[in-house]
């Protein structure tokens, strides 16, 4: 993960993208395991999604992080 102070906004980009497919790859597995599953563990079911989340949250951050640094960049020159 990077320190988002020393990254710049091609590097902040990448870690958006790798989060967004974590919380993407965890998304489609838990489908998959509900879907096959006789009974659901709520609370599993619970800090799953919470984990899911989490990624989708610090995806977004950086790719809010990397727009800024885009739109500061254009107003610097």
């Amino acid at each position: 993960m990077l320190m988002e102070h020393d990254a710049n906004a091609h590097e902040l980009l990448n870690e958006a993208t790798e989060w967004l497919q974590y919380a993407r790859n965890v998304t489609q597995m838990l489908a998959e395991l509900v879907h096959e599953s006789d009974g659901v563990d709520c609370a599993r079911l619970s800090m799953t999604l919470e984990a899911i989340g989490a990624m989708t949250h610090r995806g977004i951050r950086c790719a809010a992080e990397a727009r800024g640094r885009m739109h500061v960049g254009e107003t610097v020159r």
